[in-house]
């Protein structure tokens, strides 16, 4: 493969608090060989100058689904798509994604493994896309949330029948429903799914068998059995109390989920932006600074699928999620590159401007570090060191 130099660069490695002392990076098999000052790289790399454009790191989306059509309101129309009419809509959100700069998503729920299909096509070169880590059908109860995805198991016993069926199709991870969701009627999102104990035997089989687990939680209830059970991330992580209000945050839930390392995965969509100025936003605000201060660390997600949330969009919420979250541009670049690779167990792969890490790279003009905007217009994207075609 061609050994390509980035020249006239300026280069932001996805971890540092400013730009790197480096005006070029040096991609050669897919990864990236080196970054440093233009003139003290040694020579054989085809030089491309970028015009003083700024690279970071590719983003990442840690809760995506790919098999879902945002255009549809449903669960019931979502499951009446014919399978290969889902598999031809499911490239071309991929190839969206990427185009998008995304270069890499967590995929946390189908019921065919259709994402599975898509991630291998991917990895192959056979499709255009984001890195696709797929969770196959979710852990869930009798009847819970996307029960209809096959994963129903009514104690610890047949939650374990899922797992190894997910293991036999090739899953990357493990989800347990530990709440209802919004989406699925005749379950509540305030309630847990399961009791602490079958939470932390379900959470400790995926475990044994190898799997990092994603635990679905709005209630608070769910969140608690979920962080005690030591799941790797919590989804949604909404702290909805009894009136079905985000009223529900308990301080020592916090603090455990920051003491053993829990990655909270909020799922801060573009269509936040409708609650910008809601009743509701200071107390969303204060919670996330409550949650920050007891050290929980958040990585940037979407909940991509779900009605009117579009699998690319991710470049658009992060100023939304900065909004509610209370982070810094420099702080929510973090959550979407360097921390979301670690969050979702890529620490040592991508997230990263730095040599020997793939080759995910997002152009951009102007300073994102001042500008969360400037993720709105990609100017180029490699994924896995190979250009992605904008138009």
């Amino acid at each position: 493969m061609q050994r390509v130099a980035y020249r006239n660069v300026r280069v932001w490695d996805g971890v540092a608090d400013g730009y790197a002392d480096a005006d070029a990076v040096v991609v050669e098999h897919g990864r990236i060989a080196a970054v440093g000052q233009w003139g003290e790289i040694p020579g054989g790399a085809e030089s491309r100058d970028m015009g003083g454009l700024t690279v970071l790191p590719g983003l990442i989306d840690a809760h995506v689904h790919m098999t879902l059509d945002p255009a549809l309101r449903t669960p019931e129309e979502q499951l009446r798509q014919p399978d290969a009419a889902n598999a031809a809509a499911m490239v071309e959100r991929a190839r969206a994604m990427v185009r998008a700069g995304i270069t890499t998503a967590r995929d946390l729920g189908g019921g065919k493994w259709l994402e599975l299909a898509l991630r291998d096509s991917i990895d192959r070169g056979e499709a255009i896309g984001p890195r696709l880590l797929c969770a196959g059908q979710p852990v869930t109860s009798p009847a819970g949330h996307c029960h209809f995805w096959g994963g129903e198991a009514a104690d610890a016993k047949s939650a374990m029948e899922v797992i190894e069926r997910q293991a036999r199709h090739g899953v990357d991870l493990i989800k347990i429903m530990a709440t209802g969701g919004m989406l699925t009627p005749g379950t509540s999102p305030r309630k847990a799914q399961f009791d602490r104990a079958t939470t932390a035997a379900i959470v400790a089989g995926a475990h044994e068998h190898g799997y990092g687990v994603a635990a679905h939680c709005h209630g608070t209830e769910g969140i608690d059995h979920a962080a005690r059970a030591g799941v790797n991330t919590i989804e949604h992580c909404s702290w909805l109390g009894d009136d079905g209000r985000r009223s529900g945050y308990v301080a020592a839930v916090a603090a455990r989920i920051g003491r053993q390392g829990i990655w909270v995965s909020p799922t801060i969509n573009l269509g936040w932006k409708r609650f910008i100025g809601g009743n509701g936003e200071a107390q969303v605000q204060a919670t996330f600074g409550k949650m920050r201060a007891a050290g929980v660390r958040l990585i940037a997600s979407t909940d991509a699928g779900i009605p009117n949330v579009r699998h690319e969009d991710l470049p658009l919420a992060l100023p939304v999620f900065a909004h509610f979250a209370g982070l810094t541009p420099l702080e929510t670049l973090r959550s979407a590159t360097s921390d979301g690779a670690r969050g979702i167990g890529l620490g040592e792969l991508t997230g990263q401007v730095a040599a020997g890490m793939v080759a995910d790279l997002l152009f951009v003009e102007g300073d994102p570090l001042a500008d969360l905007a400037t993720l709105a217009t990609p100017a180029m994207v490699a994924a896995r060191g190979k250009e992605v075609a904008l138009g």
